[in-house]
C-alpha cells in the first residue's frame, strides 16, 4: 500500500522549497533551530480546524480570527482544502452574525453586544481582527463567495469610517463605555485591516484613512497613562500597535511625511520587544502562559516581516530564537492546549514559513 505524505512533512517540504526562493533572510531555514517548525505549525493547524468550525466553540472571535489568517497561508503552502474550508465556514458564519447587528455592519465579537441587541460594548478592535480573518478568507474564494465576503468587510470599514475615526485620524473603540477617544489598539488594528483591504480592493479611500491612522500613531505616546496602559498591557499593546505598520509599511514607506516618524515608531517598538526577548521566559513580567503575556507568540510575526521588509536577518534570528523559547509551553506536555499563547503564534510561524502569504491580496 502506497503511503501518502503526513501534513507536516508537507509543511516541510514548502518550507524547503521556499527557503530556496527567497534571498538571505532565510538562510538559517534549514537550521535545527527551525527544522520542528513545520510540524509545530501542522500541529496547530489541525488543532484550529476544529476549534474554528466547532459552533459550540468557547472564546472571543478575535482569537480565532488569527488561527484563520493563519489556516489560509497553511492552504496556500499545502492545497488543503481542509484548511480554506473550515475559514469559509468559520466567515460564512461571522457575516451571518453580522447581518443581525446592530450597528448595523458590526461584528459579533462572541461577548458583550450580541446579534440583535442594542445595549452593552461592541469594540472597533476586536471586530476588525474579525474583519482580516474574513478578508483573508475572500482572498482565496471566487464568484459569489467572494463578493459577499468582501461586501462585508467593506460595510464594516464604511461603519467605523464614518463614525469612529476621529478628525486627529485616531480610532475610538466603537461603543466602549469606558472612553469615546482615540485609542492606541483601535487605531493599530484598524488601520492594519484598512491596509490590507486597501490592497485587495484599490479604494483609495481606505489608504488615505490608514495612512491617517499611522501619523496619529506616529505621535502617540504609548507609555503615557491611558486606558490600558503599557505598563499593564506589555506586549499585547506592542503587538497590536505594530499590526498597523507590518500590514503598512509598503505604502507607509513610500509617503515622506510620515515615513521618517513611523521609522522611529516602529525602532522604538524592536527595541521594546528586545528587551523582553532578552529575559527568560520565567521571569518577565508578563509571562506567557497567562492574559496579556500570551501576546508573546505574536511578535515574532512582526520581526519576520520586518526582516523582509528591511532585509535585515536579525530580525528573522530574533524570532526564530524567540519561538524556540515559546515552543515548549505550547508542545512540552504532549497534545496543545489552544490557549491565547499557540493562536498568535500560528501567525508567526505562517509568515516564517510562507513569507507574505498573511497579507496575501489576490
Amino acid at each position: 500500500m502506497k503511503l501518502l505524505p503526513t501534513t507536516s512533512s508537507i509543511f516541510n517540504r514548502a518550507f524547503l522549497s521556499i527557503a530556496v526562493l527567497i534571498s538571505p533572510l532565510c538562510v538559517h531555514a534549514e537550521d535545527s533551530s527551525t527544522n520542528e517548525f513545520p510540524s509545530h505549525f501542522s500541529q496547530l493547524c489541525d488543532l484550529a480546524v476544529a476549534k474554528v468550525t466547532d459552533e459550540n466553540s468557547k472564546g472571543p472571535f478575535f482569537v480565532d480570527s488569527y488561527a484563520v489568517r493563519a489556516l489560509c497561508a497553511a492552504y496556500d503552502m499545502t492545497g488543503n482544502t481542509n484548511y480554506l474550508d473550515a475559514c469559509r465556514q468559520w466567515s460564512d458564519r461571522m457575516v451571518r452574525y453580522q447581518d443581525q447587528m446592530v450597528p448595523a455592519g458590526a461584528y459579533y465579537m462572541h461577548y458583550n453586544r450580541k446579534p440583535g441587541e442594542t445595549t452593552n460594548d461592541w469594540y472597533a478592535a476586536d471586530s476588525s481582527s474579525i474583519g482580516m480573518a474574513i478578508l483573508a478568507t475572500a482572498v482565496r474564494c471566487d464568484g459569489a463567495e467572494r463578493k459577499h465576503l468582501l461586501e462585508s468587510t467593506e460595510k464594516f470599514a464604511n461603519l467605523v469610517m464614518k463614525n469612529y475615526v476621529k478628525p486627529s485620524g485616531g480610532v475610538s473603540d466603537g461603543l466602549w463605555s469606558k472612553s469615546s477617544d482615540a485609542w492606541w489598539c483601535s487605531s493599530g488594528i484598524f488601520g492594519s485591516f484598512l491596509f490590507n483591504l486597501y490592497a485587495v480592493t484599490g479604494d483609495k479611500h481606505y489608504l488615505k484613512t490608514a495612512l491617517g491612522i499611522t501619523d496619529w500613531l506616529n505621535h502617540w505616546d504609548l507609555t503615557k497613562d491611558q486606558p490600558f496602559p503599557l505598563s499593564q498591557q506589555g506586549p499585547a499593546m506592542i503587538m497590536y500597535v505594530m499590526e498597523d505598520y507590518s500590514a503598512g509599511w509598503p505604502y507607509i514607506s513610500k509617503d515622506k511625511k510620515i515615513k521618517d516618524d513611523a521609522m522611529a515608531k516602529v525602532s522604538w517598538c524592536f527595541d521594546w520587544i528586545k528587551q523582553q526577548q532578552q529575559t527568560p521566559v520565567a521571569d518577565r513580567k508578563w509571562l506567557p502562559t497567562t492574559g496579556w503575556g500570551m501576546k508573546f507568540g505574536g511578535l515574532p510575526f512582526h520581526q519576520y516581516v520586518f526582516g523582509r521588509y528591511l532585509s535585515d536577518d536579525k530580525f528573522t534570528v530574533a524570532g526564530d530564537a524567540e519561538m524556540q523559547r515559546l515552543a515548549p509551553i505550547v508542545f512540552g506536555n504532549g497534545q496543545p492546549e489552544l490557549t491565547q499563547l499557540p493562536m498568535f503564534m500560528l501567525m508567526s510561524y505562517a509568515e516564517r514559513l510562507d513569507p507574505g502569504a498573511i497579507y496575501r491580496s489576490k
